[in-house]
């Protein structure tokens, strides 16, 4: 009869380590959305999840997020540090790796002694010495072996701070794409991919009467736009020569550009009005799709757009969808969150050729491989002009932004590696497999003799009435004994 491997789960507790986080303070980057869209999918699927972050010291320090419960660190330092999360940031990191380990300790004792283990997911270098410290403390309380501990790495910021060698035995480390594990395979480590993906709000579809508003105001014009850090890695200069090729070509370009604080903006403007670029600035009279709409009216001359306020998630989707180009690429990107943000609206992606595992050339994402804007030019127009390749390449943008929905990545990426070891139990199906066919046992041979197909490896104990199986071979026996004295009881 055909067999099949069950493994049984239950849900383990997760804690998640992070700076960044769900609060405004708290909000930098990518790495606030990873964790927010990461705590809010393990507690949807029945995880107890706590995320430890760097919060608004206005704030109470024990909050909760829908089912996520919030642990705001550091609150004494945040106060006199008002710009943010990364504001302070050293001391906030000696404070954090110092105070929270005991706290988190205290947390974890609790779990084990409920749920039996315990995951523990940190993120980015400022968390490593928590996890050494985490790590100390697990073993003297004799919990270690109860808790899977990992620590993952957004970028290689911060690399040069970090003791690879003790956060290796001290965690299982884990990075988003491959091309950022190839970067850390000569420090000595050997990280799992586990991928980024997508919160449920990433999906929200703007709303058409908005999308076609945009559109109808830009309807002679090719509407680029970028959302990204002013920063080299970014490809900003690169976005400017390009929409300076599209205006010598006479495609009439408008870029619509949302930068960060960062001093690379003196740079990328300088090169804008070089290239004969007329910059105009505007702020968003109101938030959501309807103040985008009303701030990008009357744009006739300008080629540049400087957007100087906040871009929200409504927005946000708006324009990408209406833009006939998101550009994403950048010269060094470890995952590439908003080429991905974009395929979820319906928007089409421009990725460059590193960590963009999802990206797929001429499928779902225009990639852009070179520091020349004629690649761009060259790519574009032929899309541009046929309309059926233009929905194709959207459409397929959707459902490749569907396959890195964050309930999926957790249940197909993460889960598999934070649960230990299971029993595993053979079980018959009802039906034999296509290619065989039942027979009789031979004359002189009863059916009890013969081998029975269903048995527990792990525990030898009956199954569904059956006797247990052959003896197992030494190497398997061992194996399995030594996964019965760590695992839960």
């Amino acid at each position: 009869m055909e067999t099949k491997l069950q493994q049984t789960s239950t849900p383990e507790p997760f804690h998640i380590l992070s700076f960044e986080g769900p609060d405004a303070y708290a909000r930098a980057g990518g790495i606030a959305s990873r964790v927010t869209g990461l705590a809010q999918a393990l507690a949807e699927q029945g995880h107890p999840t706590s995320l430890w972050f760097v919060g608004d010291p206005n704030l109470p320090g024990q909050d909760q997020l829908g089912d996520v419960q919030l642990h705001r660190w550091c609150q004494w330092i945040s106060a006199y540090h008002p710009a943010g999360a990364y504001d302070g940031e050293y001391g906030k990191v000696r404070d954090y790796s110092t105070s929270l380990p005991p706290h988190l300790l205290q947390a974890l004792q609790a779990d084990v002694a409920r749920h039996g283990r315990a995951v523990v997911l940190a993120e980015e270098w400022h968390t490593a010495d928590a996890v050494l410290h985490l790590d100390v403390l697990l073993r003297k309380a004799h919990l270690r072996d109860r808790v899977a501990v990992f620590w993952n790495a957004n970028n290689t910021f911060g690399f040069n701070f970090l003791d690879w060698k003790r956060l290796n035995q001290a965690a299982t480390i884990t990075t988003v794409s491959r091309y950022m594990r190839m970067l850390m395979l000569p420090l000595g480590v050997d990280p799992l991919v586990i991928h980024n993906g997508l919160g449920s709000d990433s999906f929200k579809q703007p709303s058409a009467s908005a999308v076609q508003q945009l559109r109808n105001v830009f309807a002679q014009r090719t509407l680029l736009t970028k959302v990204a850090r002013w920063d080299p890695d970014k490809r900003w200069l690169l976005a400017i020569d390009t929409t300076a090729n599209l205006k010598h070509v006479r495609a009439r370009p408008l870029l619509v550009a949302r930068g960060g604080l960062e001093a690379h903006e003196h740079e990328v403007l300088t090169r804008a009005r070089q290239a004969g670029l007329r910059i105009e600035e505007r702020k968003l009279v109101g938030p959501g799709e309807e103040g985008l709409v009303d701030s990008l009216q009357g744009l006739t001359d300008a080629d540049v757009l400087l957007l100087r306020s906040h871009l929200d998630a409504p927005a946000r989707a708006a324009l990408f969808q209406a833009a006939d180009a998101v550009l994403a690429n950048s010269a060094h990107e470890p995952f590439g969150l908003v080429g991905l943000e974009a395929m979820a609206v319906g928007g089409l992606a421009c990725t460059g050729v590193t960590g963009e595992d999802y990206a797929i050339a001429g499928q779902n994402a225009l990639m852009l491989q070179q520091d020349d804007p004629s690649e761009f030019v060259r790519l574009f127009s032929a899309l541009h002009n046929d309309q059926n390749a233009n929905r194709a390449m959207r459409q397929a943008g959707l459902q490749t932004a569907d396959r890195f929905a964050w309930a999926k990545v957790v249940s197909q990426q993460l889960l598999p590696h934070a649960r230990p070891t299971r029993a595993f139990l053979w079980t018959e199906t009802t039906e034999p497999a296509p290619h065989m066919t039942r027979s009789a046992p031979p004359p002189g041979r009863s059916q009890e003799n013969r081998r029975p197909s269903s048995f527990s490896v792990f525990s030898g104990r009956r199954e569904s009435g059956r006797q247990p199986g052959l003896p197992l071979p030494n190497w398997l026996t061992n194996s399995l004994n030594l996964n019965r004295r760590v695992s839960p009881a």
